[in-house]
């Protein structure tokens, strides 16, 4: 049924036997900012979705502000189709939404350009005159740690993508000098790497993805003229502490700290802005993690080689490569929703898939899904010859290699597949195959859109066809005329990849359904796979048996060496998946009390009892605190403050009263007075409404209520029949959800940045033998608790105070038949990467715009300071007095 819908997509055709199903299509207008393909499955009673669709969907439906916005039905049953990919290629990283902060285009990514410019052409200097040093040592014998060793290691420390020191590490003896050297200097936990490190401007550690400033890189940047400490992050708590030791009167002592935490506010900004800019220059190259298309930076999938149209790299660093580039600098954004693939996935009730490469992958996939992996037999014995791989010491002899082989399959009459790792990779074999007079397609990132027809050809006796990672095309090449014959296709691979699923993904390309085939992987000593993670031994075997240039490898223990080394990564990515799920299983708790509140404000059910509960929670803090305090007048302000009203206790019962009697008492009072407001609310709204009901009934749905607490205002979006109807009760009930709706989500938003913040800082925990996860857990639930009680406060604080402002009935304006939610413009994100919406487009009901437009409720502008003082800690000031009752209040 499913299918013949999605074939004749004519809702009107399919809508009867839907019925007839008990399947409701009244939801298909919730689709109405995806594809065709996602609203017909969801017409035919299928939620559908590629990829991280179904994770967006969830974190986006809870960030509207109506339930008929929502587009995701409940979490049941999900299959997922390349399995592998989305559960664990997909899973290292969070899905992230993001969106405007206030000055977000106001950054120094090309202020500060120049100087990275300058410090990497001063590294490319040194690194080349180390180079030389090494040469001119190891030609003369001088092979010691301290001599030809040092020399190298510090050129490979300070750019380990040099060609020309590839080349050289290649040379017989010259890598297994440099790993002797590094093991010398990184043993007893890196004693003597400081010393080797200390003649370089900026040290790259290319198996963690890092780079690191030096001591003479901090000079070089920062101008003749400007203060040593330009790039220098203040102390904040030992100055605090200097400051109040001076003689220095009250008032200049709250003077001296503000101007301290405003310097290491600029600071902070600053000095993230150089790193984010020297990691775009250093770690990330152009045609290999990212394209420039149409003046837009645009990041590569490594995994499937496709573009990740609209996906950013987060916390400024695709800001810095678009600076890098010379493309417009987009505005900086803020994470409004966030959740790890791993946690939305476990959601289900029941969790299901397929793929052909997961078996490599099984561990992992039961110790996090709790899923068997089951391997099906295929349906024709497979023929394809699988051949050993081919080794060369160097990229040049292997590229050699791969020509001549492609050249003798297609005079053969074979069709041949080239795969590559990266768009550098493809277009240097395809300018190789145009010198041979080859005809060849290639499909790589940059010509994605002929996927379909390139694949189409592929097939054809003698076409030849570079692709960069196969993996995920999800379409079957098929075999033209005469092909079988001659031997089938051929797949070619120029490197091996991080992981074995994507070299099983190429492979399986070749015999499909019992079609002849066969697969020939060309490797080199200089591919980034045996760079990095190959061993002493290989370099020694290599020198010992002494292979002349040109000359083919081939060798068990090099083709085992291989598969430890991508096993070693794999190990270290599920490393990544895993602590990066514990990180978010705090944060998943978190986020699903706040999500809670936020449904049962959405769908009004129980929003009464939060209510009350809110009540509650901050009158119990005000009595219990103050009481224990002995405070009275500031136990009176809070309850002026708070909740309009004085209290009829004098001071002696309130010292001496039990704080449950207090409360107990209190609670009663608050009640009594929330109703008659509430009441009073409505009976002055009732004779406007019935007013504009009669005049303008038939042209008028919707009404916008103004609400003022006397500071801010929000306009509060009501139907005009139903509020009537209700004799105002529906106007106190949106009014009570608007409020709630729009407090929690701007305390959430502020909560994830500060989250984000001390993920980074906890890591320094690590010098101090302390495990960084355990002090996270500890400082996210006092966080938490923090912005749970910020969140009672304001929502109690406006619900006591707001009112609506005298209005005549003819000043009442109309609103606007609530919006769709779009978010087209939102798109998935992975490795660091936000999915970035158009400021106009978040949110887009009403509701939300005329918050914005009132210009009285603005988002706090995500600042990284320092720890955020507790509101009943001492002030920083050295006033004695509690933070709240001092600078907090």
């Amino acid at each position: 049924t499913v299918n013949d819908y999605l074939a004749k997509r004519d809702s009107e055709w399919m809508a009867p036997i839907l019925q007839f199903l008990g399947i409701t299509v009244d939801c298909i207008d919730k689709y109405s900012s995806h594809s065709p393909e996602r609203k017909n499955a969801y017409l035919a009673g299928v939620t559908y979705g590629t990829n991280n669709e179904f994770g967006f969907d969830y974190l986006r439906d809870n960030m509207v502000r109506t339930p008929e916005e929502q587009v995701q039905r409940k979490l049941h049953f999900t299959m997922v189709d390349e399995v592998d990919s989305v559960l664990i290629d997909d899973a290292r990283t969070p899905l992230i939404i993001s969106g405007p902060v206030p000055k977000g285009d106001e950054q120094e990514f090309y202020a500060l350009k120049p100087r990275i410019e300058r410090l990497l052409d001063s590294q490319k200097k040194v690194v080349n005159r180390f180079l030389n040093d090494a040469k001119k040592d190891l030609t003369e014998g001088r092979t010691g740690e301290q001599e030809g060793g040092l020399a190298l290691l510090r050129a490979f420390r300070g750019l380990p993508k040099n060609k020309a020191l590839i080349k050289f590490l290649s040379e017989t003896g010259n890598r297994v000098i440099l790993l002797k050297s590094e093991s010398f200097h990184m043993a007893e936990q890196n004693k003597k790497m400081p010393d080797a490190d200390a003649e370089l401007y900026f040290v790259i550690d290319e198996k963690q993805n890092n780079v690191e400033l030096t001591e003479m890189g901090l000079d070089l940047i920062t101008d003749e003229g400007e203060d040593k400490s330009f790039f220098v992050l203040p102390d904040v708590g030992s100055e605090i502490v200097e400051i109040d030791k001076s003689s220095l009167s009250d008032e200049e002592k709250i003077a001296k700290k503000d101007e301290l935490i405003q310097d290491f506010s600029i600071k902070s900004e600053r000095v993230h802005t150089m790193n984010q800019l020297l990691k775009a220059y250093a770690l990330f190259e152009n045609d290999v993690e990212y394209v420039v298309i149409d003046s837009k930076v645009k990041i590569v999938d490594e995994q499937t080689g496709r573009i990740m149209e609209g996906r950013r790299y987060s916390d400024g660093l695709h800001q810095a490569i678009e600076a890098k580039e010379n493309v417009k600098v987009e505005a900086a954004t803020q994470t409004f929703a966030t959740i790890t693939l791993q946690n939305y996935f476990r959601m289900y009730h029941k969790l299901a898939g397929m793929t052909g490469t997961a078996e490599t992958e099984a561990g992992e996939l039961w110790e996090i899904y709790k899923l068997d992996v089951i391997v099906i037999p295929t349906n024709v014995s497979i023929i394809r010859d699988d051949r050993e791989d081919l080794v060369y010491k160097t990229n040049r002899e292997k590229y050699k290699a791969v020509i001549e082989e492609i050249v003798q399959l297609t005079e053969g009459g074979r069709p041949v597949l080239v795969g590559t790792t990266s768009v550098e990779v493809s277009e240097l074999i395809s300018r190789m195959i145009k010198l041979k007079g080859l005809k060849h397609n290639v499909l790589n990132a940059k010509q994605h859109q002929r996927e379909a027809e390139i694949i189409a050809e592929a097939g054809q006796a003698g076409t030849v066809t570079i692709a960069t990672n196969m993996a995920g095309r999800g379409t079957d090449i098929k075999l033209g005329e005469g092909v079988k014959e001659a031997g089938g296709l051929a797949i070619v691979g120029t490197e091996r990849h991080e992981s074995r699923r994507v070299d099983r993904q190429l492979r399986g390309r070749a015999g499909r359904q019992g079609d002849a085939g066969s697969s020939q992987f060309f490797v080199a000593l200089e591919d980034s796979l045996m760079r990095l993670f190959g061993s002493e031994r290989i370099a020694k075997l290599m020198d010992r048996l002494g292979y002349e240039e040109g000359e083919v490898i081939q060798h068990s223990m090099i083709s085992k060496s291989i598969q430890r080394a991508q096993k070693k990564i794999e190990e270290n990515n599920f490393g990544i998946r895993k602590r990066l799920l514990e990180y978010d299983d705090v944060m998943n708790s978190q986020r699903s009390v706040i999500y809670k509140r936020r449904s049962h404000a959405l769908y009004g059910e129980r929003l009464s009892i939060d209510i009350q509960n809110m009540f509650q929670d901050v009158c119990e803090d005000l009595v219990y605190h103050n009481h224990e305090a002995r405070d009275f007048e500031t136990f009176k302000m809070d309850m002026i403050r708070f909740f309009v009203m004085d209290t009829e206790l004098d001071e002696d019962q309130f010292i001496n009263g039990k704080p449950e009697e207090i409360m107990q008492g209190l609670s009663v009072k608050l009640e009594e007075n929330y109703r008659r407001k509430s009441a009073r609310i409505a009976e002055a709204a009732i004779p406007v409404l019935a007013d504009i009901l009669e005049r303008k009934g038939e042209v008028i749905e919707n009404i916008v209520v103004p609400f003022t607490d006397g500071k801010d205002a929000v306009q509060v979006v009501v139907n005009l029949k139903e509020a009537h109807k209700s004799k105002g009760l529906e106007l106190i009930k949106t009014f009570e959800k608007t409020i709630c709706l729009a407090i929690i989500d701007d305390y959430w938003k502020e909560h994830l940045r500060q989250m984000d913040d001390l993920k980074q800082s906890v890591q320094a925990a690590v010098y101090e033998q302390k495990d960084p996860l355990l002090i996270y857990k500890f400082e996210a639930f006092e966080l938490f608790k923090e912005m749970l009680f910020n969140i009672n406060r304001e929502i109690t604080a406006f619900l006591f105070k707001g009112s609506i402002p005298v209005q005549q009935p003819e000043q009442v304006v109309e609103a606007d038949a609530p919006k769709q939610q779009d978010f087209s413009s939102m798109t998935a994100g992975r490795d660091n990467v936000d999915i970035i919406a158009d400021p106009s487009q978040i949110p887009a009901d009403e509701q939300q715009q005329a918050i914005e437009q009132s210009g009285q409720q603005q988002a706090v502008e995500p600042v990284k300071v320092a720890k955020k003082v507790g509101r009943n800690e001492p002030c920083p000031c050295g006033s004695g007095k509690k933070y709240k009752h001092c600078h907090g209040a």
